[in-house]
């Protein structure tokens, strides 16, 4: 028996309201270009509009004409997605809230996750959107993931509740040395004053 192996989300589809409400949400509101749109192939009443979310990879909406933007919050039962985390800068997450409260949008506010900043708010149809900012850059050749399993295990190893700044730094100071050689024999923390 063998694993079929993934290397990423190829895209995400949503169930959106009509075109134009997709439109000015995904690309009007969250800056997603909109890259291609073509008929449901599956159901010939619909619209399947594909959006770029910033790396290149796809966010797509089913549309139809009839269905109107309906705010009450999407069903969270078990199996459901329960909300969707779309990666932004600091830059952009600190202003957030000015420009959704200038579109007159409900949100959160801002959220400490530690390793992260987090707002919420939902699409016209209420689905849950999470604009996601990390605290940190990981080094030159490591991913996000590897400084977050590597934050993990120093977290765990100490007995700390969740993973917070402290964890992400000396993750980022054990990935950088694991990764990168140096001549020097002892490269343990120095005061040079």
């Amino acid at each position: 028996m063998r694993k079929l192996q993934s290397q990423g989300v190829h895209h995400i589809t949503l169930t959106g309201a009509d075109r134009q409400t997709s439109i000015d949400f995904w690309e009007g509101l969250l800056g997603m270009p909109f890259v291609f749109d073509q008929p449901n192939l599956d159901n010939p009443g619909e619209g399947h509009l594909y959006f770029d979310p910033g790396d290149g990879r796809l966010i797509t909406v089913f549309t139809n004409e009839a269905r109107k933007p309906d705010p009450r919050r999407t069903p969270t039962d078990p199996g459901c997605v329960h909300h969707l985390a779309l990666s932004v800068s600091q830059a952009t997450f600190w202003q957030a809230v000015e420009r959704l409260d200038e579109r007159g949008i409900k949100h959160s506010g801002p959220k400490d996750r530690g390793f992260m900043d987090s707002i919420y708010f939902t699409d016209p149809m209420g689905f849950l959107i999470e604009l996601a900012s990390y605290r940190f850059e990981p080094p030159q050749g490591a991913s996000y993931a590897d400084v977050m399993i590597t934050a993990h295990r120093i977290r765990v190893a100490r007995g700390d509740h969740h993973i917070d700044k402290i964890h992400l730094a000396d993750a980022i100071e054990e990935l950088v040395q694991r990764r990168q050689d140096s001549l020097s024999a002892d490269r343990g923390p120095k005061n040079p004053y």
